[in-house]
């Protein structure tokens, strides 16, 4: 077995939620940004990396040692308001993403196809019920870790569109920042997109899937957690939020050297987004910018939809895992396949897809405070972690990342 095969085979749910974190919300996020601003906030890719990793980190953290989800330690751990409205705000934000996600898919089709993204949104949202209900958890992470390698047709991509590298590398270095609406709601919809509350619950759930998987089906046999197991986890996190990160860079770097260097400064459709790049980078970067938004989607939908499910079921403490059977977890595949279709309703609602992937993450940006608090606050409490408590570094960057983007909600809205 090569290095690099043993690396790739040992990454889990790091790198899974790392990839599913450029789902199409946070690839037209991206695209809307470079389009509307060029390189200029290519230096929140460096900004926002500790704020990313200290977060998943924490809630990796709190399910290894613990046993259990984020809802199932707010639910032993929080009065019941608390527990409630955390995943009050999960399913807002999720309907919201998923929606906004099925909605790129199908219009990505429709550019590759010429088929009606009407007919592609039942298509890909039944399709992915079905893949989530009857496949077991392993062959799930196998499925998600090959889907994690389509994030690199946007660093081909942007190779393609020939950018003026010195530019890029001073923008990623020297930070530019403008004091109106506009610039502070796409840098509020980049940390909503790269730091979102459902992949808290998401990678706190899937550390638990990962311990159920070594045989450890109850609680108290996944409490507590090695030195060992640690690092692997510090690894995993860090090689997800880093392969997030750098495909985030590539997005911006390829619409702003071609769309916004052509004067194409908004984005309305996501038609427009690849369509822009033919003329100016040619077929290829155009297919790979599409194909693209279809295969995040196909990663992304479903950890929404999941971390959904893991949430509610934790709450109410339904049985509930992606390696059930359909019939024993009936209500935890319930709650997800109405996650789905609840985005799939706001699709037929009309809603413009692209505007609205990018305000799923401005939404995310706004709802995330209250949770990374709660992160914190658990992760730091010895009686939920005991000896396994935050090391200074992470509950630092955990309270930084809660006010940096509360600060810049309340600039968005007073400006």
């Amino acid at each position: 077995m090569s290095k690099f095969h043993r690396f790739f085979s040992e990454l889990g749910p790091g790198l899974i939620t790392g990839a599913a974190d450029d789902d199409p919300s946070g690839i037209s996020t991206y695209s809307v940004t470079g389009a509307a601003f060029g390189f200029a906030q290519l230096w929140t890719v460096l900004f926002s990396f500790p704020l990313m990793v200290a977060v998943q980190l924490m809630c990796a953290r709190l399910g290894m040692v613990t046993g259990l989800g984020l809802a199932g330690v707010l639910r032993r751990r929080y009065p019941r308001p608390v527990l409630w409205s955390a995943c009050g705000l999960l399913i807002i934000a999720n309907t919201v993403n998923i929606g906004a996600d099925l909605g790129g898919m199908a219009a990505a089709m429709q550019m590759i196809t010429g088929i009606n993204s009407i007919i592609w949104l039942p298509i890909f949202a039944a399709t992915i019920v079905v893949f989530l209900v009857w496949f077991k958890y392993r062959h799930l992470v196998l499925i998600f870790k090959w889907l994690t390698l389509v994030l690199f047709a946007y660093i081909i991509a942007a190779v393609l569109a020939h950018p003026d590298w010195i530019k890029v590398l001073r923008a990623t270095f020297v930070p530019h920042i403008e004091w109106n609406a506009n610039y502070l709601a796409t840098f509020i919809a980049i940390m909503g997109t790269t730091i979102s509350p459902y992949l808290f619950f998401w990678q706190a759930a899937q550390e638990v899937e990962e311990e159920r998987a070594k045989g450890r089906l109850t609680a108290q046999s996944r409490r507590g957690a090695t030195d060992e197991e640690l690092r692997a986890a510090r690894t995993d996190v860090l090689t997800g939020m880093a392969f997030a990160g750098v495909v985030m860079y590539f997005i911006i770097v390829t619409t702003g050297a071609t769309l916004h260097a052509a004067g194409q400064y908004r984005i309305d459709t996501a038609q427009q987004a690849a369509e822009a790049l033919r003329p100016i980078a040619g077929n290829a970067a155009y297919l790979l910018f599409a194909l693209g938004l279809v295969g995040t989607g196909m990663l992304g939908v479903p950890v929404l939809a999941g971390s959904a499910a893991y949430a509610i079921s934790e709450a109410r403490h339904w049985r509930g895992s992606l390696d059930d059977p359909p019939r024993p977890a009936a209500k935890f595949y319930l709650v997800l396949s109405l996650s789905v279709i609840l985005g799939l309703i706001l699709d037929y609602a009309g809603f413009n897809a692209v505007r609205m992937l990018f305000w799923a993450a401005v939404i995310n940006g706004v709802l995330a405070p209250p949770l990374i608090i709660l992160v914190v606050l658990l992760t730091s409490d010895p009686k939920v972690m005991g000896a396994r408590t935050n090391p200074p570094v992470l509950r630092w960057l955990g309270w930084g990342t809660a006010l940096i983007m509360i600060a810049a909600s309340i600039a968005m809205f007073v400006s």
